[in-house]
């Protein structure tokens, strides 16, 4: 992941412009050859569902509507994930094919846990899953998969997924404060019950302000990938989202499967 970086931090958005500024992202760095890392929030609490992940009949529309969840569906894989008491980070980059999947996504979790260690948080990735399981109604927090970020002796803490397409690639992920993803178990028509996430709340035995952590990410950038990153305007990125926020409203696109 050789190239230039630049670093975002963007407003809580809705979970269309959410994903819609990622899309944006992606946009620029096939355009331009800048990689850009951002970090971002909710304005609302959102279930975000995997790009190929069912959906219609396993979660039920009326119940996220009761409990003031806005769904979406993201432009990756993987499974479901409620928004709200977390930090999201993607990552936009050119992907000109010299490094695989796994590898960049690789180096990406290399820039994660340089800032969880920043932070105190003692995590390592997760070794290979006797089987790896498709996209269904099992929350996204409730097993790592190979090579995701876990406490040391304990669950799960950030969730990722990539997506590359036409030269440029898009990894977004969360990283957890506080625990909102057993809501998940009320929000399919089968409640399905699962072990707790861990969070940074529970790894430091304190309430962790998102802005901590956004400044350990950014300071990780610096240190793992560009020592001369530089602040990117978000101003500019919002206004390209807003044409692929259609998309992301679309139910057609977010019940699609």
């Amino acid at each position: 992941m050789q190239s230039h970086w630049r670093l975002l931090a963007t407003p809580a958005l809705d979970g269309a412009m959410n994903m819609a500024a990622d899309i944006a992202l992606l946009e620029r760095a096939r355009a331009t050859g800048e990689s850009v890392f951002r970090v971002y929030s909710w304005s609302v609490p959102t279930l975000s569902l995997g790009r190929n992940q069912r959906a219609a009949g396993l979660y039920d529309a009326a119940a996220l509507a009761a409990r003031g969840i806005a769904p979406v569906r993201r432009p990756t894989g993987g499974r479901a994930i409620v928004h709200w008491r977390e930090v999201t980070y993607s990552v936009t980059a050119p992907a000109n094919g010299t490094e695989s999947m796994s590898e960049t996504y690789a180096g990406i979790n290399a820039v994660l846990l340089e800032a969880l260690g920043l932070l105190g948080v003692r995590a390592q990735t997760a070794g290979r899953a006797t089987r790896e399981r498709a996209p269904d109604a099992l929350p996204c927090f409730a097993e790592p998969s190979s090579g995701e970020i876990v406490l040391q002796g304990g669950g799960k803490l950030v969730g990722s997924a990539q997506y590359r397409e036409n030269g440029a690639l898009l990894q977004h992920g969360s990283i957890l404060l506080e625990d909102d993803q057993s809501l998940l178990a009320g929000l399919t028509v089968s409640a399905t019950s699962c072990a707790a996430p861990a969070t940074l709340a529970l790894a430091l035995g304190r309430p962790v302000p998102a802005d901590e952590v956004r400044t350990a990410l950014f300071d990780a950038v610096g240190a793992s990938l560009d020592p001369v990153a530089k602040p990117l305007e978000a101003r500019d990125i919002l206004q390209e989202a807003e044409k692929h926020a259609l998309c992301f409203r679309d139910p057609v696109w977010t019940w699609r499967r």
